[in-house]
């Protein structure tokens, strides 16, 4: 009988390196000279190969690395670039002190997305509608970064480009992230629209971090959302109408018509631009309540209802 010709993926086969330390994971990607896909969780790259959106050289495999791994707080909260979903939505330190990122966490797909998929695959993914990243954002992230040649840090607002791209090299490694710690009388939210609370990429995501003053007054606010746009962004100008004020109807009012300026969403199977465009008013006076009220209760620091 004549023999069955060899699958496609055998014919072009892909060289797998299973990194166990991460000098051994920059060496790969210095030999591969940007032909090399980093591979942790796999939630997205395999889905990625299987499309046939990505054909690398060789998967790095960086899974095994016990120094991308954990969580610590001290000055920053240091989250280490392997921390899963599942770790982020159940972390002590995590819930109390970046509620966003542990409620952002916990809509990221079912139990076994969030068990396997980690913070900084969702970070290089760089998806539009990625949960993660608004929450991030509103937390100061920074994003560090590691390649043979040595490390730097870049703020999130700064390593998201595009739409799937961002400012890493192909030959630098993703690390940590870091956050800023919530002050006194701080309160954050992550809340999402969506067929379903969870498994459903989200059709709007909007994070809040506010901070009030001794007189009452929002003094550090924060808001940054995802699904409508390029990328998941910071919304300075909505910021800016809130600061100062109490949370009023008026202010809030004003700050959501500068994030819908702000938004550039798109149509797609999932909702309209106009939908997407109409809802971010309800979230963000939703979020801004929840977090006033929490801001206001002795011991809301990090925390939103």
């Amino acid at each position: 009988m004549p023999s069955e010709p060899a699958p496609a993926l055998a014919r072009n086969a892909i060289d797998f390196v299973d990194a166990r330390h991460v000098h051994q994971a920059l060496a790969a990607l210095d030999a591969y000279g940007g032909e090399a896909t980093v591979l942790a969780g796999g939630t997205d790259v395999v889905v990625q190969l299987l499309q046939g959106l990505i054909r690398p050289r060789a998967l790095v495999h960086i899974r095994r690395l016990p120094e991308l791994a954990g969580v610590a707080s001290g000055e920053r909260t240091e989250i280490g670039a392997l921390t899963t979903h599942w770790e982020l939505g159940t972390h002590p330190a995590i819930r109390a002190e970046h509620a966003a990122l542990a409620q952002a966490a916990r809509t990221v797909g079912g139990r076994q997305t969030q068990n396997v998929g980690t913070i900084a695959g969702n970070v290089v993914n760089a998806s539009p509608a990625a949960d993660l990243l608004p929450a991030l954002l509103v937390a100061g992230a920074q994003v560090a970064m590691r390649s043979s040649a040595g490390t730097r840090s870049l703020a999130l607002e700064r390593f998201l480009v595009d739409r799937k791209r961002t400012a890493l090299e192909p030959n630098e490694l993703v690390t940590a992230l870091s956050l800023e710690r919530p002050g006194p009388r701080t309160a954050e939210t992550y809340l999402k629209v969506g067929r379903r609370g969870a498994m459903e990429v989200a059709l709007v995501g909007l994070a809040a971090r506010l901070q009030l003053d001794d007189a009452g007054r929002l003094g550090d606010v924060r808001i940054a959302v995802c699904s409508v746009g390029p990328t998941a962004f910071r919304a300075h100008q909505a910021e800016a109408a809130l600061t100062g004020s109490r949370g009023e109807e008026e202010a809030v009012a004003e700050a959501a018509q500068l994030l819908q300026a702000a938004a550039r969403p798109i149509d797609d199977v999932r909702g309209t631009a106009a939908y997407r465009r109409r809802v971010l008013a309800g979230l963000l006076a939703r979020a801004v309540s929840a977090c006033v009220r929490s801001a206001m209760s002795e011991g809301g620091r990090g925390r939103c209802s």
